[in-house]
């Protein structure tokens, strides 16, 4: 937490010296905000309350990698689409009530988001060891990490002490998340906006160094994009015809599409990223630069991949009184 501390106080340094020139920027703000938030959370939050806790994950996780190792991937996304969307409060997982659309039917969403089965499982152990103690929010974010470092990329140590969201926001979700049609400037805005850089979209987009995509969602790159390679092009259109088989999914990563590592970030060099949003990193922009690090470099890749998650997993969390313990991670207490 000391170390925290400090990276705050150089935070508002730098804020305060933004201040006094007149340029205090938005990111800025939000950067410290961050910041204060991760100072909320501490890596020791259960230590008493539930000291089996990132046992009881851990050994949940690596059952379900070793059984499927696209789980790995999908609980990744799905922290990424819970933290987008209000901060990391675990309300991506709740059903639809009567009163309430939740998160689960927005258009990147629906139809697309996995993964929700295995929350429940770990959560129901969890809750039987340590009741009503354990946010659905910070086995989230637990499972996340220990999927990516199951899949043979980098570890990390998780901030815990969120709480979880009572609500969720269906048109927060089709505001906040990318589409994967966004170029690398709404891609940067959209990122900007949550306090995240440059450096941490595009290392934060290599995790899809790991995972699928459903044809529905880069048919338009494959048929309509110029910046393709013609053989990945060809290759891709024989199993997503111009038309139906929506559903028909292909890996992310054609190389090596169950392990962590750099092939992505060589592929889009290669003109061969599955995504529109994928291949506009590597399309003659400011991220270039970054893609030819991480290609060659998978020591910087994972440094930067790990600083960027918990920057993304300390964005606006619940703490203190605010939300609640869920019981069920699928509905409000």
């Amino acid at each position: 937490m000391m170390g925290t501390r400090r990276q705050c106080y150089r935070s508002s340094l730098c804020v305060m010296a933004s201040l006094s020139n007149g340029l205090l920027s938005t990111v800025v703000v939000l950067s410290l905000m961050a910041c204060m938030a991760q100072a909320q959370l501490s890596p020791s939050f259960y230590v008493t309350t539930c000291p089996n806790l990132q046992a009881i994950v851990a050994s949940s996780m690596a059952q379900v990698v070793r059984q499927e190792p696209r789980m790995g991937a999908s609980l990744l996304r799905l922290f990424f689409h819970d933290c987008f969307v209000n901060g990391c409060d675990a309300s991506v997982l709740l059903d639809d009530t009567p009163s309430m659309i939740g998160e689960k039917n927005a258009v990147t969403n629906a139809d697309s988001l996995r993964g929700y089965e295995v929350i429940d499982a770990i959560k129901s152990l969890v809750e039987a060891a340590c009741p009503s103690t354990v946010s659905c929010a910070d086995i989230l974010a637990l499972a996340a990490r220990d999927g990516v470092a199951l899949l043979g990329g980098p570890s990390w140590t998780v901030p815990l002490g969120r709480r979880d969201a009572r609500t969720a926001s269906i048109a927060a979700a089709n505001a906040d998340l990318p589409p994967v049609s966004d170029g690398l400037a709404n891609l940067t805005a959209r990122f900007a906006a949550k306090g995240l850089s440059l450096r941490d979209l595009t290392a934060l987009c290599g995790a899809h160094t790991v995972g699928a995509a459903r044809c529905a969602n880069f048919r338009p790159h494959v048929y309509n994009d110029a910046n393709v390679d013609p053989g990945f092009a060809t290759l891709r259109k024989t199993t997503c015809p111009a038309a139906g088989g929506d559903a028909t999914l292909a890996a992310l990563d054609a190389t090596s599409p169950t392990r962590f590592d750099v092939s992505y970030y060589r592929d889009l060099m290669a003109r061969r990223g599955l995504l529109h949003s994928d291949q506009e990193l590597f399309n003659g922009g400011p991220a270039d630069e970054l893609v030819r690090l991480y290609s060659t470099n998978g020591e910087a890749f994972n440094r930067d991949f790990a600083a960027a998650m918990v920057r993304m997993g300390s964005m606006s969390p619940l703490t203190g009184s605010a939300g609640e313990i869920r019981l069920n991670c699928r509905r409000a207490n």
